[in-house]
């Protein structure tokens, strides 16, 4: 049974009595409506939960029409499958993340995992394999071979079943260019909360790989953010929430949820110089050829 999340109750987003613990105020809505292309609606930020149907609704109202839910683990993958199935403004994506694969192969179990993985990734409604890649800012030792041999393990998976690949890059950058090119890249590849600069915004232009920024943009120490933005292909670019986490200026602090993704795209217009309505339908456009279809 997918694990209940309890309302706070999620009433106007900032209204939940917490101060500047709780959800921030709702943006303006957004003119043409796009997707949070990466949302954890099972995590948890602090003593706040929420129901992830309100949590669906609170964007919708906003013009994030709808969210792709992303597993790390396998309890995660499998609420995953779940809420899809629960929700048709729901895609999903499933993985063991880099930072916990080392932790099943200390136990023995990283295959048994994997191969649950691609169980749970032939629902119709599981887009993409991820979030897996290489984190090297919390995983060092003899932990980085095991992450590096997951990876290569999801890439091939996302291969023979024709999905997305959801890459998690942490301090990471060449190494992860490296092994995508070694074993040869998915034909949709998303760099989640893309963290690069201009160096790795151009190899993401020329591979054909899609960039995701998140609130992150808007923080204040992220000026090669910023310039890698600028250059990106505009064809290439997605928005996401890495909700609860990674909450845009000037909330940052506070819980994230998908409808705060208008913060992070009114920024990308301001920061691009770009028509507000004409990023949303590229945004938009891009989401669903790089996931496909909700409906």
């Amino acid at each position: 049974m997918l694990t209940p999340l309890t309302p706070v109750p999620f009433r106007e987003p900032g209204s939940d009595g917490s101060g500047r613990h709780g959800f921030p105020p709702a943006p303006e809505p957004l003119p043409i409506p796009v997707m949070d292309n990466h949302t954890h609606l099972d995590f948890r930020s602090g003593s706040l939960t929420v129901d992830a149907s309100a949590a669906l609704d609170a964007a919708e109202a906003v013009g994030v029409q709808g969210a792709v839910q992303v597993g790390c683990d396998l309890e995660s993958s499998r609420f995953t499958v779940q809420a899809v199935e629960r929700d048709s403004r729901l895609l999903g994506a499933v993985a063991i993340h880099p930072n916990d694969a080392p932790k099943y192969a200390r136990n023995g179990k990283l295959e048994d995992a994997l191969s649950e993985i691609e169980i749970l990734a032939s629902h119709p409604r599981i887009r993409a394999i991820g979030e897996t890649g290489l984190d090297f800012f919390r995983t060092e030792g003899e932990g980085l071979a095991h992450q590096r041999y997951s990876f290569r393990r999801h890439i091939d998976i996302a291969k023979r079943l024709d999905l997305t690949l959801q890459i998690h890059d942490r301090d990471a950058h060449d190494d992860v260019v490296q092994v995508l090119k070694e074993e040869g890249a998915p034909s949709r590849v998303v760099f989640h909360c893309f963290s690069g600069d201009e160096d790795l915004a151009r190899i993401c232009n020329n591979e054909g790989w899609y960039m995701s920024f998140a609130g992150t943009l808007t923080f204040k120490n992220a000026g090669d953010l910023r310039s890698a933005l600028a250059i990106a292909d505009p064809d290439r670019v997605l928005v996401e929430t890495d909700a609860p986490y990674l909450t845009p200026h000037p909330f940052r602090g506070r819980p994230n949820a998908s409808y705060m993704i208008p913060y992070t795209v009114r920024a990308m217009a301001e920061l691009t110089s770009s028509e507000l309505s004409i990023l949303c339908s590229g945004i938009a456009a891009n989401t669903l050829r790089a996931y496909g279809s909700w409906d």
